[in-house]
């Protein structure tokens, strides 16, 4: 197995248990639930790692001009410091790395996917004072500066570069092949933007046959959200048969075929049937 190596079962379920009530709290804190996702990933991140990342952000957002202006210079300060002068970016290489969707492996390596960059952005400007909010355009995360009528958009994986123009317009069109529609600059809200960063880990690891424990972890952080795809437990099913836990998958085929057929009594059919030759594994 590569590295990072998952924690203990005892850690587990505390950082576990910490993230539960941090994403059911009123305003959940997205640098602690992201480092709390961390702490699932690698059994070196502990307390102290954690605390450790929650003060570079403090201390990268000190590092900011006192409120330099409007949201273009916003934008243009945290390009000129995290960009330029900390060398915060992505290359294609990073899709490829756990790593890239852990804020403290980000921190460290000063690298990672479009949404944990945006993610160090977004934290160390709302530490400033800045009007910011991260916009999670269809294939491609960015920042966003101020109010609609003045939005200014940031791209950290290319350091920070300020969206002028049709630039945006162009990210999704090469994501999606549709236009840019205004509906997609809307401020992406904390629990969704972990949501989003749990998926890309769940795609990480289905690509990777060997990482279902990965896959595992990522599924049963999903489902401690308050609102999450119904669909995760059938994910979440077929995984634990996967890993050989046979009698525990097929329970959790049975309890989602009974949510499916409220609405498609065929599709509940067929969980059921694999529920059965689940069972049938164990002899």
């Amino acid at each position: 197995m590569q590295p990072p190596f998952p924690p203990p079962p005892e850690r587990s379920a505390e950082a576990r248990r910490r993230f539960a009530e941090e994403a059911r709290s009123e305003r959940p804190d997205l640098a602690a639930l992201c480092l709390l996702v961390g702490a699932e990933a690698d059994g070196a991140l502990d307390d102290a790692g954690i605390d450790a990342a929650q003060v570079e952000l403090d201390e990268l957002a000190g590092r900011l001009p006192f409120r330099p202006g409007g949201p273009r210079v916003w934008a243009e300060a945290l390009h000129e410091l995290l960009g330029e002068r900390c060398g915060f970016h992505g290359t294609p290489g990073d899709y490829q790395r756990l790593e890239s969707s852990l804020l403290h492996a980000v921190l460290r390596r000063r690298r990672g996917l479009p949404i944990l960059l945006s993610v160090v952005w977004v934290e160390v400007a709302r530490r400033a004072g800045a009007p910011v909010y991260g916009v999670a355009l269809p294939g491609h995360f960015v920042v966003g500066f101020g109010e609609p009528e003045e939005q200014v958009l940031a791209d950290p994986f290319d350091g920070g570069r300020v969206l002028t123009g049709n630039a945006a317009e162009l990210l999704v069109v090469g994501a999606t092949g549709a236009p840019l529609d205004s509906s997609m600059l809307v401020p992406a809200a904390p629990l969704d933007v972990v949501l989003r960063i749990l998926n890309n880990i769940r795609a990480w690891a289905a690509a990777r046959a060997e990482r279902t424990d990965v896959a595992l972890w990522a599924v049963e952080l999903s489902l401690l959200l308050p609102t999450h795809p119904a669909r995760l437990r059938y994910e979440r099913a077929q995984l634990l048969v996967r890993r050989g836990d046979f009698l525990e998958g097929a329970r959790e085929l049975d309890a989602y075929a009974e949510v499916v057929g409220a609405v498609d009594e065929g599709a509940a059919e067929r969980v059921r049937g694999e529920a059965s030759a689940a069972r049938a594994m164990l002899n």
